[in-house]
């Protein structure tokens, strides 16, 4: 069964948009693919034709593998009440609510479920696509950590590394998050990728090279500045679009139409091999 995760240097580096790629990718090759996160963040959800909530980025990333979205493919989502207070949905439907002098939750409870949904996941598909949450090099928060190193040392995924340049500071953010890691967990990373540059990626030559050496990482590519939009999950912009017909055929197949254009743009700038090699051997 092949599995690949892709994690970031930071909120923002794009994670969520490379999963999305890459599940398109192996859904074009014939294979049954699933998206997969275990922790997501977000006031809002999509609601599955089960009835369970999930992140909104994987029923995206469930229509890229041309499926649609099923609670385990977010076993944990957490939603914002205010005041410090944050509900968690496990496993599609709320649980219980956390934060300031209230209730905690063992850790080993919720890293419970999200070890039993990944394994239907594997049962039922050739290929999970799993994401990461923030960046894996959260040292104050290791002990705490689900959605990164926990998830990828029990899947025994391989991972990728997504650093974000429109930021600046890219070649620093890599080396500075796969040396924060642990020993074990930094034998997991097999590769990385530069994503959003604007301009010509030759001038980066010897930034790769030299990180190349220091990490003994190959990179991935660069892959160009896009714009491919997933509803906020964080804003009241997806209520908007909810009354729109998120659910909707239109909006499905406008979204797969874009991401469509951005796979063969991606297919110039990516090593597409090498993904291959890292998720299916």
């Amino acid at each position: 069964m092949g599995r690949i995760m892709v994690m970031g240097t930071s909120s923002g580096a794009g994670k969520t948009t490379i999963a999305a790629l890459l599940c398109r990718h192996f859904t074009l090759q014939g294979l049954k693919v699933a998206p997969f996160k275990a922790s997501n963040l977000s006031l809002n959800s999509f609601v599955t034709s089960r009835g369970e909530e999930i992140g909104v980025s994987q029923a995206y990333q469930a229509w890229a593998c041309g499926r649609e979205p099923e609670g385990e493919m977010n076993p944990i989502l957490l939603k914002p009440k205010g005041s410090g207070v944050c509900q968690i949905v496990l496993d599609g439907h709320p649980y219980m609510d956390v934060g300031r002098g209230g209730r905690t939750v063992e850790r080993e409870n919720l890293m419970g479920a999200v070890t039993a949904a990944y394994r239907k996941l594997v049962e039922r598909n050739d290929v999970v696509v799993i994401e990461g949450s923030g960046s894996p090099a959260e040292i104050n928060l290791r002990r705490e950590d689900i959605a990164n190193m926990a998830t990828a040392e029990m899947a025994q995924a391989p991972v990728v590394l997504v650093g974000d340049i429109e930021r600046g500071g890219v070649f620093a953010a890599l080396h500075g998050t796969y040396t924060l890691l642990e020993p074990r967990h930094r034998q997991l990373v097999k590769a990385y990728l530069i994503n959003r540059f604007r301009g010509d990626a030759s001038i980066l030559g010897a930034g790769i090279d030299r990180l190349s050496e220091l990490t003994g990482l190959p990179c991935l590519g660069v892959m160009p500045f896009a714009d491919l939009r997933f509803p906020s999950e964080d804003s009241l912009d997806l209520a908007r679009e909810q009354g729109k017909g998120m659910n909707g055929a239109d909006v499905r197949q406008g979204w797969l139409d874009n991401l469509d254009s951005l796979y063969r743009t991606s297919r110039d700038h990516i090593d597409y091999e090498m993904i291959d090699r890292i998720a299916l051997s």
